[in-house]
């Protein structure tokens, strides 16, 4: 198991007051008492804003950076002790085009990662075989990085990650602008390394729909703090967070719809009208959409009920709940 607790971590920042004041120098705390947990097999969501902590924190699980306080442990192995032992077992995943060498091409890049965990050359030839090939860039040997579509840079990136065979992967952002087709299967290959390989998984990410297909729990931090962990559903329960109904219909003029709906005290807030002014859809707590018959009321209005379904609140809706 990887276990970070109570990380801490406190910047020295210097102030500019003027041109000719002194400066005046401050503390700011990235992160005030971290706990963050993820066993084998597993991957955990990291969430939250920019400037919420996410990447100082992975930056000190991958031993980049030192905390303030608080202490890290591998699989038993002290994190901030033994770092040459604890290294092996992690390495970091990040999206973008960064940690690549773009005049070197794939094979000479991984030869150059692989040898900063001192991997015996003939495992390291296999390694490198292996991953170039599951990649499917072993037809680009060749190439230099620079000549590399963005998805191919990216796909080269988690081969990189995975060069030292990992107990733990830390993943900062790793389908960021990537195409749809291309996301989808590094997710499908983050599933099998987690499901199949039982990697551990941490997951930073703006997409909130992946962390959701993705990740089994997740942890949401603002302002340096964790403010709730846990699986989706319990964080759900936890804020008593109740279905929301969709309904669809259509109407034969909106102003005198309105006007109903008016004179009977209902807000028309949430209702989202088409361009084409004759379909509404608006999204209404359960509860509250029949206790108040709500759709009698609008069927009394003139329109005619195309579809209602009910829609489980998303991660999404959990997150801004907890940010808010």
């Amino acid at each position: 198991m990887l276990s970070a607790k109570n990380i801490t971590k406190t910047y020295n920042v210097k102030n500019k007051r003027g041109l000719f004041k002194n400066n005046e120098n401050s503390q700011v705390k990235a992160l005030k008492g971290v706990n963050l947990e993820v066993q084998s097999g597993e991957i955990v969501g990291l969430l939250g804003k920019n400037g919420a902590g996410k990447t100082t924190l992975i930056k000190i699980i991958s031993m980049l950076m030192e905390p303030t306080d608080g202490s890290l442990t591998i699989d038993g192995i002290d994190g901030l002790r033994s770092y040459e032992k604890a290294k092996s077992l992690i390495n970091v995943i990040t999206g973008g085009e960064r940690n690549l060498y773009w005049r070197l091409n794939a094979v000479e890049n991984l030869e150059y990662f692989g040898s900063l965990y001192s991997i015996p050359r003939d495992i390291l030839r296999k390694r490198i075989e292996y991953l170039m090939k599951i990649f499917e860039l072993d037809k680009y040997n060749d190439l230099p990085v620079e000549r590399y579509s963005k998805g191919m840079k990216q796909r080269l990136q988690i081969a990189r990650g995975l060069i030292n065979d990992p107990k733990y992967l830390l993943l900062d952002e790793p389908t960021l602008g990537l195409d749809v087709d291309i996301a989808a299967d590094i997710r499908n290959y983050l599933k099998f390394l987690a499901e199949s390989e039982k990697k551990g998984i941490v997951l930073t990410t703006h997409y909130l729909d992946e962390a959701e297909e993705l990740c089994k729990n997740v942890s949401i931090i603002s302002d340096g703090e964790i403010l709730e962990s846990g699986s989706i559903q319990s964080l759900k329960s936890k804020l008593s967070m109740t279905p929301k109904t969709n309904i669809k219909m259509t109407y034969e003029s909106k102003d005198e719809f309105l006007k109903y709906l008016s004179s009977m005290n209902i807000q028309s807030n949430n209702l989202n009208f088409s361009q084409d002014k004759k379909t509404l859809s608006c999204k209404y707590d359960t509860d509250m959409l029949y206790k108040t018959n709500l759709i009698h009321e609008f069927i009394k209005a003139g329109a005619r009920i195309v579809d209602i379904r009910s829609e489980d609140y998303s991660l999404e809706d959990v997150v801004l709940e907890l940010l808010a």
